[in-house]
C-alpha cells in the first residue's frame, strides 16, 4: 500500500490555501487516494459548534488533525488548508501524523486584505468580526516550514511544483504523480 502524508498548508486569509490545495489535488488525476481537508468546509460539518476563541480555533485545529491522522495511516494523501494560526497547534499536528509537511503560505497582510475573497476582513476592520486571525488575533509564522510559497510573487502552479518538488525530496512521493519540474 502506499505510504499516506499530510501536506498542512498554513496561512492567514486570503493568502491562498484553498486554491493551492485543489490545484494540489488536481495534480495526482486519481493516481492515488486523496482527500482536501479545508478548513471552512471542516468548521461547517465537523466544527459547526466551535466560535474563533483561542480554544476553539485550537479544537477545531485538533479535529482536523485527527481525520487526517486516521486518513494518512490508511494510505491517504491528506491536503489541509487550515489558517491554524499557532505554532504550538501545528506542531501537535506534525507530531500526531506521521509523514506531515508544514508548508506556509506566505502573502502580506495588505496582499489578502485586497484579495478579501469572502469580504470577512472588511467585515473584521468595521468590527463586525471579533478575533480575526490578522487583525485581532495573531497569526504565529511558522519558524522553519517544510516550504514557503509567496502567493505575491508565485503562481498557483510555481507554488504547487515547489511543494511537490519538497515531497519528492522527502520521500513521501514515489512514481505517484507526473514529473515533477
Amino acid at each position: 500500500m502506499n505510504k499516506g502524508f499530510c501536506i498542512w498548508l498554513t496561512g492567514l486569509s486570503g493568502s491562498g490555501k484553498t486554491t493551492i490545495a485543489q490545484k494540489l489535488a488536481e495534480t495526482f488525476n486519481g493516481t492515488r487516494f486523496i482527500e482536501l481537508m479545508d478548513g471552512d468546509e471542516i468548521r461547517k460539518g465537523l466544527s459547526s459548534d466551535l466560535g474563533f476563541s483561542k480554544e476553539d480555533r485550537n479544537e477545531h485545529n485538533h479535529r482536523v488533525i485527527f481525520c487526517s491522522k486516521l486518513l494518512a495511516r490508511n494510505g491517504v494523501i491528506v491536503v489541509v488548508a487550515l489558517i491554524s494560526p499557532y505554532r504550538e497547534t501545528r506542531a501537535y499536528a506534525k507530531g500526531e501524523i506521521p509523514n506531515t509537511m508544514e508548508v506556509f503560505v506566505k502573502a502580506p497582510l495588505d496582499v489578502c486584505i485586497e484579495r478579501d475573497p469572502k469580504g470577512l476582513y472588511k467585515k473584521a476592520l468595521a468590527g463586525e468580526i471579533k478575533n480575526f486571525t490578522g487583525i485581532d488575533d495573531p497569526y504565529e509564522e511558522p519558524i522553519s516550514p517544510d516550504v514557503v510559497v509567496e502567493t505575491d510573487r508565485e503562481s498557483v502552479q510555481e507554488s504547487v511544483d515547489k511543494i511537490l518538488r519538497k515531497a519528492k525530496e522527502l520521500g513521501l512521493l514515489a512514481d505517484a504523480i507526473p514529473a515533477i519540474p
